[in-house]
């Protein structure tokens, strides 16, 4: 089977699975599954949860698709329903403790500016700031993942998270100032 990589495919596959094609879901699910997969890690923390999340999110996915109405483009309102599917995780499971962000944060076997030395510092820094976004409230996590990992525009993470533009700055800028209060003095 060909990968699919033309937006209008993309489209034509949303079509066909709006009418009950669930093999054309199927292969909405192929297409995405690694992202939405990378992005419930980054938000929950824990690969095993990210696993049921992204599951979860598919669920949603299929059980709302009729309603999708093509606003946005279908994975930014996939990614929209991860992130719901991941707070409503965070919910359930409000007692249980954060792991590191061990994959999201992964580790360079050497450093690009030729001071192997630093190679362990650096690892140090990332797996403390890997425990420290582990430790943000949902919230602010998801800001931070969104903004700082994927790149997402304010805009774009304000209707993401369904919160104003201006709201999406301020939880960022919290979650910036509490990671900077977690990691003073861990700085190589």
């Amino acid at each position: 089977m060909q990968e699919l990589r033309v937006e209008s495919s993309v489209d034509l596959l949303v079509d066909r699975a709006r009418e009950g094609d669930r093999n054309a879901f199927g292969d909405l699910v192929r297409l995405h599954q690694h992202e939405v997969f990378t992005l419930a890690v980054r938000l929950v923390a824990d690969r095993t949860v990210a696993a049921d999340v992204a599951q979860d999110a598919f669920i949603r996915a299929w059980r709302a698709l009729p309603k999708f109405r093509g606003d946005a483009a279908f994975p930014t309102w996939l990614h929209r329903i991860t992130v719901n599917a991941a707070w409503s995780q965070r919910r359930r499971a409000a007692a249980r403790p954060v792991s590191q962000l061990d994959e999201a944060l992964a580790v360079p076997d050497t450093d690009p500016l030729g001071q192997p030395e630093r190679v362990g510092e650096v690892a140090d820094l990332r797996r403390a700031l890997g425990e420290a976004i582990g430790a943000l409230p949902i919230g602010m996590r998801a800001v931070v993942v969104l903004k700082d990992v994927y790149g997402w525009s304010h805009d774009d993470v304000a209707r993401a998270l369904g919160i104003s533009e201006t709201a999406a700055k301020v939880r960022l800028h919290r979650a910036h100032l509490r990671l900077r209060e977690m990691l003073d003095g861990r700085r190589p």
